[in-house]
Formats: structure tokens, sequence, C-alpha cells
């Protein structure tokens, strides 16, 4: 199986156009039942391309992009340049390279599912100052939202060239925090895209076939014919939604 450290490189590009970032509303749930503010430090956590990262940066967070891939942590880099109070760390969850008690916050944005999680949340209460918070978030596809969904979800079923070990998100996400206690929140969310666009959100997947593959140019004509079903002047939407679990680590 692929490093989870390794999966996407060669589809930065892509991930970097085409993935979507996180609603506003993460930062004001977090600065009501957390205690965010402009001043709050942040570690994003498998920060990747920085996504989640500008969301703190635009809220005058000073933000850690702790991310192992080279390729995606030269990508977030790029992205986020214009920022003063970003800081680019080649480390890992489970050794963030970040000083002990230097943190207010660790966020994880699409990632806590490659994670060691035991090595990680050890990891992750040596960087938190006391009082700390962890916020793990995920955009997950709203399977069966529109006809147009359904029918990009069985694309990907048909042409996914990985099979990955069901991963139960609510009793990992316990798991990592008990003893302590966390809470839950969703929103939803939403992408537009023209056919070119659905082309390169369909390729920023780790899981689906890219040019060169032999399932390649049957997977993107059938794109096409789903496009052209269910387009509307020119455009589809992806609906999302986006998961929130967060809390207070307390040691075992």
């Amino acid at each position: 199986m692929t490093d989870p450290k390794e999966r996407f490189s060669g589809k930065v590009k892509n991930y970097v156009r085409y993935r979507p970032g996180y609603p506003r509303a993460v930062l004001v749930l977090l600065r009501s039942e957390c205690g965010l503010t402009s001043d709050s430090v942040v570690a994003d956590v498998a920060s990747g391309t920085g996504l989640l990262s500008e969301l703190f940066l635009e809220n005058g967070n000073r933000v850690y992009g702790v991310e192992p891939n080279a390729e995606m942590r030269e990508a977030g880099e790029h992205r986020l340049e214009r920022y003063d109070r970003f800081t680019s760390v080649a480390g890992s969850a489970e050794e963030t390279m970040l000083e002990a008690e230097s943190v207010d916050f660790v966020v994880v944005g699409q990632a806590f599912h490659w994670f060691d999680p035991d090595a990680a949340r050890a990891e992750f209460i040596r960087v938190l100052r006391s009082g700390g918070w962890v916020a793990l978030l995920w955009n997950e596809m709203r399977e069966g939202a529109t006809p147009f969904m359904k029918a990009y979800e069985r694309l990907i079923r048909e042409y996914k060239t990985e099979e990955y070990k069901p991963f139960d998100l609510p009793g990992e996400v316990c798991s990592f925090f008990d003893p302590g206690a966390f809470e839950a929140e969703s929103f939803e969310h939403q992408q537009t895209f023209d056919l070119d666009g659905l082309k390169g959100r369909m390729l920023s997947s780790s899981y689906v076939p890219q040019a060169g593959h032999p399932g390649y140019n049957t997977m993107m004509e059938d794109l096409e014919e789903i496009f052209g079903t269910y387009q509307e002047d020119g455009r589809v939407s992806i609906e999302y939604e986006t998961l929130a679990y967060y809390g207070r680590l307390q040691p075992l």
C-alpha cells in the first residue's frame, strides 16, 4: 500500500486548484466553544497545500503548517507566501518538530485517518499549552444528496484503484479523545465546477486512475457524459458536510 505521507505526490497541482477549503463557520464554532482569538497560535498538522491554514491566517492567527510530504509542503508554502504569520515545518503528526507547549490549537483537516493515533495523541499533548484544544475536520461528500452526486459517486466506485480498510470515524475519534470529552458539529459546504474543474476535482483524489492508467480514458469519457446530463448553465455542484470534532486531550 502507498505510504500515506506520499500518496498525493504527483496530484498536487489538481489538489491545490480543486480541493474544497473549509467554511468560515468553523472559526465561529471555535471562537464560541473553544475561545479562539486572533492571538491564538495554531498548528495545522498534515497541512498539505494550506487549505485549512489559510482559514486561520485570514483570522489573524500565527499558524505552523506541519507537513511531511515535500511536494505538498512546497505547494502550501507557495500558496501562503503572502502571510507573514505562516511558518512551514517539515514534520508529521507523530513528530511535529514543534517546541513543547508552543501552541493553543492543533487542527487537522482531512488527514487524521492516516495518523498513528497513539503517537499523534502523545505528540499533540506535548506541543499544546495548558487548556489547549484539538479540532479534527473532514469535508465528507453528501452521498446521494442530488442526482448528480449519486452518478458521481457511482463513477468513483466503478473506477477506484484502491480498496480501503473501513474507517470508523466516530469510534476512532472517541478513542483518540478518551478519557477526555469531545463535541461534534457539522456544516453544509459546496463547490461548483465547470467540466474542466470537475475533471481536476476527480483527478485530485488518491484513489482514481491517472493519465496512462488503462481505465483513465474511459473514466473521463463517463465523467463527461455525467456532466452533460446534470449540468445547469455549464456547471455542477459537489455537496459536502463539513464534520468538526473538538475537545481537550488528557494524559492517559
